[in-house]
């Protein structure tokens, strides 16, 4: 591809550079080292060069689970229409550098998709079925024993993971076991929802009894940059609260579920839990036109899920829980430590390459230490290691998507043709896949980086002279996730939150923008979020108060003794679990 790059003391000619793309940039320049160069050009390896003992099928060279989906509890079978999956790791052949294939997967078509929908309203049955009436204790066994079953495939889940989305082998492992360990927050959350329902109210000659009841058929659709994670985070309190769930699988990142489907037939009754795969278009918009489903568990982008909400033809009967876009600013004040604002902006924007909602999409940095903190900001950036998502270590890693870096180009040129730089040596070195972060300064409101999501290793970075400018691109903005800010001074940190606080869900004092810590409300105002995320805030999201009320007469608590003593309900019931 050609392009011109201008060098403080050298120019230097494309096909010195070949088979690396640079993006085009002017008015900053600085020659780029060799031993970078080498190595981005040498990157990714040979299929006989790949580590035994961190591939995903050593023996047969793919992995042969993604045809297999489920519904109704019955394990299938798929011999229609498939896809390839291929890895963002790409492999050197005599063809030059090309994706690994490390699968095939099933694309599922619209009588899939209703064959499970069916099924989920079967196990439904207008809130009749065995798990919506089955009492709390028995749905938290059933949710400990499958998170028993999931850490039995931990290893391959893993590296399916890696293999997929390119995620280091690390981050893949802190990923499943996050996960593990949201099901086992979950099931304590549910015991204490159990508690506080388990108590009787008194109230003007009223006894009631108040607790959370399922809503119905769910579904439930996870994103590719965190599958298991993210997909959980709904699915799992969904199930919790007795809803029954169609899950559509990401389009990137589907096979690392395909070992936990076993997991699910065994510890949930038939229909509870239907995991199918295919095109949005094919499976899940006739889901939803169905009407048939009573809650929308979507993390991704806002534009997706205005459609899917729309294609449900009663509105007024749908519940969302959405996780969407974000745009969240890092605000570094005069008299920030600039030590640490770099360590915590590089950590918040480049974690697992910038592929967050949570990341940190623009910074904000004072004029009076603008130029001190880029600096140090692209020093920092420049020593990130770098690498296969199987290396010790390492930072940055190929990307999954196939247009990925061609958007990461697009919107840094934009920006350089309108008066930016990228001011970090290795800024914008391409290999296939593999993009190494661009911090990119000074973005100003005419450049695409300043409102649009990037969502890919891209620092923008802009210059402010009063906290004002910054809260009107706060005002401005279409999403109201997070912001960062960086400053040792109370009377000018104390002001900023007040007003932040109603902008954005989440305020971080000298840190990263972030979900974590899962027990903390996770949401967003504007076009970031529809409903709360974190492991108490979930069951609520995916039930309803429901009170049974009686006359607190003789006759009213007679009965209700009776109920108790006959156990022959599941909601009126003293029960709860220890």
């Amino acid at each position: 591809m050609p392009f011109e790059r201008w060098f403080k003391r050298d120019k230097l000619r494309a096909s010195e550079l070949s088979p690396i793309d640079i993006p085009k940039v002017r008015k900053y320049s600085f020659v780029m080292t060799q031993e970078i160069r080498k190595k981005i050009e040498a990157l990714f390896p040979c299929e006989k060069d790949i580590p035994r003992e961190i591939d995903f099928a050593p023996s047969c060279g793919t992995y042969e689970g993604g045809m297999t989906y489920l519904i109704d509890g019955e394990l299938r079978a798929w011999s229609g229409r498939t896809s390839e999956v291929l890895s963002p790791v790409c492999i050197n052949t005599d063809r030059g550098l090309v994706r690994r294939k490390i699968g095939m997967e099933a694309r599922l078509t619209t009588g899939e998709a209703i064959s499970a929908l069916d099924a989920a309203e079967r196990a439904w049955d207008h809130g009749r079925g065995v798990w919506p009436v089955m009492r709390v204790q028995e749905r938290a066994e059933r949710l400990s024993a499958f998170a028993a079953m999931m850490r039995s495939v931990r290893d391959q889940s893993v590296r399916l993971l890696m293999w997929e989305t390119g995620k280091s082998l690390s981050d893949s492992e802190k990923e499943f076991d996050r996960t593990v360990q949201y099901i086992t927050d979950t099931v304590e959350a549910l015991k204490e929802t159990d508690r506080a329902g388990a108590r009787f109210s008194s109230n003007s000659g009223v006894l009631a009894q108040i607790r959370r009841s399922p809503l119905g058929v769910v579904l439930s659709m996870g994103p590719f940059n965190y599958p298991l994670n993210e997909t959980f985070t709904t699915l799992i309190p969904a199930l919790a609260m007795g809803n029954t769930a169609v899950v559509k699988l990401p389009r990137y990142g589907s096979l690392c579920q395909i070992p936990l489907l076993h997991a699910f037939k065994e510890c949930f009754p038939g229909g509870v839990v239907n995991i199918i795969n295919g095109d949005g278009r094919d499976v899940a918009g006739p889901i939803m036109e169905s009407g048939k489903v009573a809650a929308l568990a979507f993390i991704g982008s806002s534009r997706a899920a205005n459609i899917l909400k729309k294609q449900h033809p009663m509105p007024n009967r749908l519940r969302c829980i959405l996780g969407l876009d974000a745009k969240n600013p890092g605000i570094i004040l005069p008299d920030a430590d600039i030590d640490l604002a770099v360590k915590e902006c590089v950590t918040g924007a480049l974690s697992f390459n910038g592929q967050r909602c949570t990341a940190l999409k623009i910074l904000f940095v004072h004029r009076s230490i603008a130029d001190a903190f880029v600096k140090r900001l692209s020093d920092s950036v420049d020593a990130l290691p770098f690498g296969l998502p199987w290396e010790k270590g390492v930072r940055i890693t190929p990307l999954p998507e196939p247009g990925a870096p061609d958007k990461m180009r697009s919107l840094v040129d934009d920006a350089v043709k309108k008066g930016a730089s990228i001011c970090n040596s290795n800024g914008g070195m391409s290999n296939e896949s593999f993009y190494f972060p661009a911090v990119v300064y000074p973005v100003t409101s005419d450049m695409q980086l300043y409102t649009v999501e990037q969502f890919g290793p891209v620092m923008p970075v802009a210059v402010f002279d009063n906290e004002h400018e910054v809260f009107d691109y706060i005002v401005s903005s279409n999403f109201g996730q997070q912001a960062s800010i960086f400053s040792r001074d109370p009377k000018r940190v104390g002001p900023l939150i007040d007003v932040l606080a109603n902008q954005v869900c989440r305020i971080n004092l000298n840190a990263q923008c972030q979900r974590g810590p899962d027990v903390y409300p996770f949401t967003g105002r504007k076009d970031s979020a529809e409903g709360t995320l974190s492991v108490s805030d979930a069951l609520r999201c995916f039930s309803i108060r429901s009170m049974v009320a009686a006359p607190e007469s003789d006759a009213g608590k007679e009965l209700l003794r009776e109920i108790l003593h006959e156990r022959s309900s599941s909601f009126v019931n003293t029960d709860y679990l220890f």
